[in-house]
């Protein structure tokens, strides 16, 4: 019997199942490059390419032939489905475009995907004409597809990177608006190039854009108002309302180029943008189905796209020109339409620096490089236009490497990142939550608070904190919600459905290795559960013993979050306990006064909360988990001062 090795060999050399061996090579280096980087920590985009090279041109170069042929394997098929698949990313990604992100900076986006676009389009085509010693045709088309930048690699970054202040949203909301820009605008070069009459050419161009806009923009808000309306009207059930919304951006993109070439991708990003700023329809389960669809495409684009590469393609490329290129983009077209497009604005230099150090280029770049200069050669034959495709990659390698590495570090360097922030969000702001919130904002820890009881806002903004007044459920409220700084949310109001449901509302924001509760009371068996003293016990032995609540939720992520504190602790006791003269303080340990010493000093009544290392990292103690301090770390707990037998001044403030 043939082993199962060579049986892959047989299909990669074109067996009988050839076609099904290929779609599964693609979906395994696609998914299994998005795995590897997260455990690397390494923008995908690099693992992707390199990948698409390694069983495209890469295995060309070895053995002559490629393990995989896109062209060989989709045909005439393969760039109308890149197509549209970059039609499916930018829809997903006008889901996420909120006009409130960008309130106050809306002029920025608007002028950096306008003038900040005309800018980089010119000093692109000037340096492919000077530096690459293209033709004028070809160097303004260069240019104008290198205007992308792009969600499938700007977004990676930035949620790698969390910038504060406003360069976030003005990043994603530019990735995302400039890539059917970038478009429309290699669509118009292209226009020009293949006009017969050169006098005609302008014309052309107008007439051209006239109907980008108006038939891309129609259609895209055509389709959100037609899906909104069947919606609001619940005449699609929910089973079928993520099909429903696929198929009409399948719809909308294909129409929509029917009408005019590449105004499809306008068409599908209009959609989105109407979808996320309506408040008629809930969406939310609509955009994480889109999402996950959006990783799995990304993956296989990259991958397709990078293994048509062939190794005469890359041969064709000078390669220290387009590093030098490369350093055109980098160094002086985006810092120019940065800087020119946010001269008398709000945003600190600090914030303009980091946004003039981000422009990856993605797929987009890829795809419209791609279609584009096949449209070029079989209009004029000789133009050299397949250089086009390996140079955009190159593009693509280049400033995501340069960016991917350095933009994190330069964010830090600058104090504009809020990578893995420490700040808690408190759902509820009554006196226990206010106590632990107030020590911890003592001891440096950012912390805000949302509650529906005015007494407690307006008690918890006279002890100067953070306080949000409001319904965390209402989804208005929640989008308005100023999160930055946050990292983790500690439910804790006296309501168990509403500390599951608000933890539910912020499993997409925080994911749910971040979201604790605190439970109102604790449920009557587990009260009457024998105390024992198993402080030496490892967790299988109080598993065994009963010590341990065998709740999931407790030390597990989960949709309503883990437990937080001890199984013993809940709101009412924290109640009880501080109305007896119980406090929550800070303890510093130190080589001198160990953890053990803390034990002593305070014993098994000792309920610890937080542990602050030496370097600000706050870690929440949860049930079933009894948590570590080293020196130079504090220990917040809540404590009964009458417990104290040994008197040690200045350990505890």
């Amino acid at each position: 019997m043939e082993s199962l090795s060579a049986q892959l060999v047989t299909l990669a050399a074109g067996g009988t199942g050839e076609a099904g061996f290929a779609i599964l090579l693609i979906v395994a280096l696609g998914v299994g490059a998005h795995w590897l980087a997260w455990r690397v920590k390494v923008p995908s985009i690099l693992l992707l390419l390199a990948f698409g090279f390694a069983v495209g041109p890469g295995s060309a170069m070895v053995s002559g032939e490629p393990i995989l042929d896109p062209d060989h394997l989709f045909g005439d098929l393969l760039l109308p489905l890149v197509g549209l698949c970059v039609g499916l990313i930018l829809y997903e990604g006008g889901l996420t475009l909120r006009a409130r992100d960008i309130k106050g900076v809306s002029r920025v986006v608007f002028t950096l995907v306008s003038l900040g676009a005309v800018v980089t389009w010119v000093i692109g085509a000037i340096g492919a004409r000077l530096v690459l010693g293209l033709s004028l045709e070809l160097s303004a088309l260069l240019g104008a597809i290198l205007i992308v930048t792009g969600p499938t690699v700007v977004g990676p970054l930035l949620r790698h990177i969390r910038p504060a202040g406003q360069s976030g949203p003005i990043l994603r909301w530019e990735g995302i608006v400039i890539d059917p820009i970038g478009a429309v605008a290699a669509v118009l070069v292209l226009e020009v190039l293949l006009a017969g009459n050169p006098a005609e050419a302008p014309l052309t161009v107008l007439i051209a854009l006239a109907k980008t806009v108006v038939v891309g923009g129609g259609i895209g808000l055509a389709s959100a108002l037609f899906l909104l309306g069947f919606l609001d009207k619940f005449w699609i059930p929910e089973h079928l309302q993520n099909p429903a919304s696929l198929m009409l951006v399948v719809v909308s993109y294909s129409v929509s180029n029917a009408f005019q070439a590449e105004s499809g991708l306008l068409a599908t990003t209009v959609m989105g943008v109407v979808l996320a700023n309506q408040r008629r329809v809930d969406l939310r389960h609509i955009l994480e189905f889109k999402e996950n669809l959006s990783v799995l495409i990304i993956a296989s684009l990259f991958i397709v796209l990078a293994a048509r590469i062939t190794p005469e393609d890359l041969e064709a490329v000078n390669w220290w020109k387009a590093g030098l290129f490369l350093g055109v983009l980098i160094f002086i077209a985006r810092p120019l339409a940065v800087w020119v497009s946010t001269t008398r604005t709000e945003l600190s230099w600090r914030e303009r620096l980091f946004m003039s150090w981000m422009a990856p280029r993605g797929i987009v770049a890829a795809a419209v490089a791609s279609v584009f200069s096949l449209a070029l050669e079989d209009a004029r034959a000789g133009s050299n236009a397949s250089v086009l495709v390996p140079l955009a990659f190159t593009m693509i390698v280049g400033t995501v490497t340069v960016y991917g590495l350095t933009a994190s570090p330069l964010a830090r360097i600058l104090g504009v990142s809020d990578q893995d922030p420490q700040g808690i969000f408190f759902v509820g702001a009554s006196p226990v939550a206010r106590s632990v919130a107030s020590v911890l904002k003592r001891h440096g820890v950012a912390v805000s608070m949302v509650d529906t009881n005015r007494g407690n806002v307006t008690s918890g903004r006279m002890a100067g904190l953070n306080i949000a007044y409001g319904n965390i459920l209402e989804e208005i409220f929640f989008e308005n919600l100023d999160l930055r700084g946050m990292g983790r949310v500690i439910a804790m109001t006296p309501n168990e459905e509403v500390n599951t449901l608000a933890l539910q509302r912020f499993t997409h924001e925080f994911g749910k290795a971040n979201l604790f509760r605190l439970p109102a009371k604790i449920d009557r068996k587990e009260k009457s559960r024998p105390k024992t003293d198993d402080a030496s016990k490892s967790i299988p032995e109080k598993i065994r013993t009963g010590s341990v609540d065998l709740d999931p939720l407790q030390s597990h992520s989960s949709s309503t979050g883990r437990r937080v504190f001890d199984t013993g602790i809940d709101l009412s006791t924290l109640e009880k306990r501080l109305a007896s003269g119980w406090v929550i303080k800070a303890t510093s340990i130190s080589d001198e006064f160990t953890y053990d010493d803390y034990h002593t000093l305070y014993g098994d009544e000792a309920v610890p909360m937080f542990v602050i290392d030496a370097d600000g990292d706050v870690t929440i103690a949860v049930a079933g988990k009894h948590p570590t301090a080293e020196p130079g770390s504090k220990i917040i707990a809540l404590v009964n001062p009458e417990s104290l037998f040994i008197l040690k001044p200045n350990l505890a403030d």
